[in-house]
């Protein structure tokens, strides 16, 4: 059952999306909070940072844990603004985070249900209560928005080189 403080903190994490987004990354946003509190925040900084783990929500996690002085982020809610892929279900699982909110899901690494279900999985040690879709049309369209300029910004970038690389005709007189 979404609520307006579910809302408010998917709107949020939209709102660090944007941050990733201006500085090139991925958009894609996402906080951890606990009775009401923010304990950490994050968003895409992996090419930033040139670490491959850099993912919102591996930062916002780190954030938290440090915040609190434990490695154990017990009753407290990530909300994202994409399906966390394997290593941040992975991360998730281990944290013992219990509830996990996210926006858009993701049909090609999405590991909370629609490729894996890392979060969910009965054999593992702790599963995660998981509501998908909240704000799930906006968080999408950020991200299609997103890869369009990068696939448009891409062909013009290519279109110039190409034309750059033509030798010109010199005309005899």
């Amino acid at each position: 059952m979404t609520t307006d403080y579910d809302l408010y903190w998917m709107q949020y994490a939209l709102a660090l999306a944007d941050k990733a987004e201006q500085s090139g990354e991925i958009p894609v946003g996402a906080v951890l909070v606990k009775d009401g509190v923010l304990l950490g925040e994050g968003w895409n900084q992996s090419i930033q940072l040139n670490d491959p783990s850099a993912h919102a929500e591996m930062i916002a996690i780190r954030q938290a844990a440090e915040k609190i002085g434990n490695y154990r982020l017990i009753d407290c809610t990530l909300y994202v603004t994409l399906e966390p892929c394997a290593m941040c279900a992975g991360l998730l699982v281990h944290s013992r985070v219990k509830r996990l909110v996210f926006g858009a899901k993701d049909a090609k690494t999405g590991a909370a249900g629609s490729v894996l279900d890392i979060v969910r999985h009965p054999v593992l040690n702790h599963q995660l209560e998981v509501q998908d879709g909240l704000l799930a049309q906006q968080c999408a369209d950020k991200l299609s928005d997103f890869f369009r300029r990068r696939r448009a910004e891409q062909k013009a970038l290519k279109q110039q080189e190409k034309q750059q690389s033509i030798p010109e005709v010199q005309l005899k007189q």
